[in-house]
């Protein structure tokens, strides 16, 4: 059996070959359209905009043959934008024609009462069920949760009933989550990002065990308010080479990661486990995501960067959630030649990374944005990575320090009133933003920064908070509400978790998406495990872990 995989330049396909070879199964690239007749099944992943897609489809003279394909009744599968595509068009490019091999046109999501994109773990409830109890369709289990991230997606209605397979249902939204008909089955999450849950799925179609007769079909409406959309939990490793140029997970006290100095030696960097087996054992753990943030990259061109592109290589092999990887996500100059943010960002991608880190640039992004009225300039690292792979892969790392101040008059910036005075008895404080690992300051606030770079296309904050870093006292609640109340895109907390009831207490207090620690998860003084149950006693939705294939 020949599996082929439809890559038209995408980004991240390593994850989705690698999740293939753990299944058993050797898959082909598509090198050009003849290929695609040659296949006995195809796997169509996409991320990014949907008219990218399309383009890239036309410009290799992939659309026709795709719909021979398909109508010769071959097995197709489709995923995220692969699914999109299926579609006869979208509004993320209006004008641009889909496949038109199901009816209907993809909406964005309404985000007057929750984030877009839609990014984390929700469930898929089947429309399309048959009479055979205790087996799974394609693989498909109702109570297992998935990973999505997109901020478009199709509409349920009655007119695609014959089409869809799951919804899934993001606030106040159901969306299709998944499409079958005939040898036609396309999932609008991410199989291969979606734990062994996802892999029994790809298992599914790769073997031709879907348990699905299309002859035999019950369908379904969906549950009103089924809304299972979870509370990420993420493990952070800060990644830097040691005085042996060994790459190791470090943690630093207020960014200094290394040991105490023994007389006249400096100290050892703080060495804290190899990325790539702590990687594997929080993905084992139930880790909803891993964060690599290269921590000395400022100093060294990324292109380069052999070692950390090997633990990105590395890692996906292994830990099938999504990666993020940060530092050094700029335009660089390297050999004498210029390389831009995006041909940076694309080296990650194509070493297993789904989703980019910007810190220190982001700050200057921003500084230009408001110096040029807010007019954004298109050339940014923000806005060509989204336009190429899409705002959710592109997150941005806040590290802001306080400032207090006895007024609000005190100072331009945006303050916010402090639950605990400051070292003076000061009540406001604003957030000043820093670069270079927080060692210089600039003029410039969180809620500046944030909003600017959402307004740019990116699509996740990352909230560290360099007084609370750490320190294991919890959260900074105050900086978090504040931050969340500005922007309509996913937040993460960071820094400052000490205890399971700091998880909870972020969650009940601030509405974020996503909580992120390290150091508590390095040195197992609280498990990844123990946070979970916790949660779930506060009645917190959160992913279970399963490690059954």
């Amino acid at each position: 059996m020949s599996v082929y995989l439809l890559d038209y330049g995408a980004g991240n396909v390593r994850s989705l070959l690698n999740a293939v070879n753990k299944l058993g199964y050797d898959i082909i690239s598509v090198k050009e359209p003849s290929d695609i007749l040659k296949a006995d099944k195809i796997i169509f992943p996409g991320v990014g905009a949907f008219g990218c897609a399309m383009d890239a489809l036309v410009a290799k003279g992939y659309v026709e043959p795709i719909k021979q394909y398909i109508a010769s009744g071959k097995p197709f599968m489709g995923i995220c934008v692969g699914m999109q595509t299926m579609f006869e068009g979208s509004d993320e490019t209006p004008g641009v024609k889909g496949l038109g091999i199901v009816p209907g046109i993809v909406k964005k999501f309404n985000s007057d009462n929750k984030a877009v994109p839609h990014m984390g773990w929700n469930e898929a409830e089947l429309l399309k069920v048959q009479p055979k109890d205790g087996q799974e369709s394609f693989g498909i289990n109702p109570s297992t949760v998935y990973y999505f991230v997109h901020s478009y997606a199709v509409p349920y209605s009655e007119a695609l009933k014959e089409w869809t397979f799951t919804t899934t249902q993001y606030g106040d939204e159901v969306f299709v989550s998944s499409i079958q008909r005939d040898n036609v089955f396309c999932t609008q999450f991410h199989p291969e990002k979606s734990g062994f849950a996802g892999l029994r799925i790809l298992r599914s179609f790769l073997s031709g065990q879907t348990n699905f007769d299309d002859k035999e079909i019950l369908y379904k409406t969906p549950t009103p308010g089924h809304d299972c959309f979870t509370k990420r939990i993420i493990a952070c490793l800060d990644v830097r080479a040691n005085d042996m140029g060994d790459l190791v997970v470090t943690k630093g006290d207020q960014y200094d990661v290394r040991e105490k100095p023994d007389g006249d030696s400096k100290g050892d960097v703080r060495n804290l486990g190899k990325p790539v087996e702590l990687a594997k054992r929080y993905f084992e753990e139930g880790a909803d995501e891993i964060t690599f943030l290269n921590i000395t990259s400022f100093r060294n061109c990324p292109l380069g960067d052999l070692p950390m592109l090997e633990v990105l290589r590395r890692t996906s092999e292994t830990v099938f959630v999504p990666l993020t990887i940060g530092g050094g996500i700029r335009d660089i100059v390297a050999d004498g030649r210029t390389y831009s943010a995006l041909e940076v960002a694309g080296t990650y991608f194509r070493s297993g990374a789904d989703k980019v880190s910007i810190g220190s640039d982001a700050v200057y992004i921003a500084e230009e944005y408001y110096a040029n009225n807010r007019v954004p300039t298109g050339k940014t690292a923000i806005e060509t990575i989204a336009n190429a792979y899409g705002a959710q892969a592109v997150v941005i790392s806040v590290d802001p320090k306080r400032v207090y101040v006895n007024s609000p008059s005190d100072t331009t910036h945006h303050v916010i009133k402090q639950s605990t005075p400051g070292p003076n008895g000061e009540e406001y404080c604003w957030y000043q933003c820093t670069v270079k690992g927080g060692r210089e300051g600039r003029d410039l606030d969180v809620r500046q920064l944030v909003t600017a770079c959402e307004a740019l296309g990116a699509g996740e904050i990352l909230l560290n908070c360099m007084d609370k870093d750490g320190t294991n006292s919890g959260y900074d609640l105050e900086l978090i509400a504040d931050t969340r109340s500005a922007v309509r895109i996913p937040v993460i907390a960071s820094s400052g978790a000490g205890r399971v009831e700091h998880f909870s207490e972020v969650f009940e207090k601030t509405g974020v998406e996503a909580a992120l620690a390290a150091g508590i998860f390095h040195r197992k003084e609280v498990p990844i495990a123990a946070v979970k149950e916790h949660l779930r006693e506060k009645q917190i939705h959160v992913r279970g872990v399963d490690l059954t294939l």
